[in-house]
């Protein structure tokens, strides 16, 4: 509806309107904000693939599991590893320094150097991170992470 907006009087033996007409704008201009959007568009298409960094994960693939032949080596984490340091590499109770040297000398004459690291369910984070740079300091080139699955003793 427009607006109807008196004129102050000028002269007073002025004749003519005496009132001056004057519309708003009520409708909005999309055409820039369209404009704006497709750039915008056009430079999140170009920078987002180069902003993506996948993570290095080393997959495994088997159309069929064979058979393990070779002798698994299990170090466990226990409980207390944060108190005493003690772990068990298979049933052999070690403490974590000399953790290193047993490692390197299971790892001699292997070909696979493969660890399976099972862990406490308490344990911390950060004790099962220290016992992984150990094993990888040892030369071990694949740690495994042993896991239950649900229902399992």
């Amino acid at each position: 509806m427009p607006k109807v907006a008196p004129i102050p009087d000028a002269a007073p033996g002025r004749t003519g309107r005496g009132r001056r007409v004057s519309s708003t704008l009520a409708e909005i201009n999309v055409v820039p904000l369209v404009d704006v959007m497709l750039v915008l568009l056009i430079i999140f298409m170009v920078t987002a693939p180069m902003i993506q960094r996948g993570i290095d994960v080393n997959l495994p693939v088997s159309v069929r599991a064979a058979q393990i032949t070779d002798e698994r080596v299990f170090v466990s984490v226990p409980l207390g590893y944060r108190q005493n340091h003690i772990l068990y590499l298979a049933d052999e109770s070690i403490h974590a320094d000399a953790l290193q040297e047993r490692i390197r000398q299971k790892m001699e004459r292997r070909a696979n150097k493969e660890v399976y690291l099972r862990g406490d369910g308490g344990v911390q984070y950060q004790d099962l991170m220290d016992v992984f740079d150990r094993l990888k300091a040892a030369g071990v080139e694949k740690v495994g992470l042993v896991a239950k699955r649900p229902g399992e003793k």
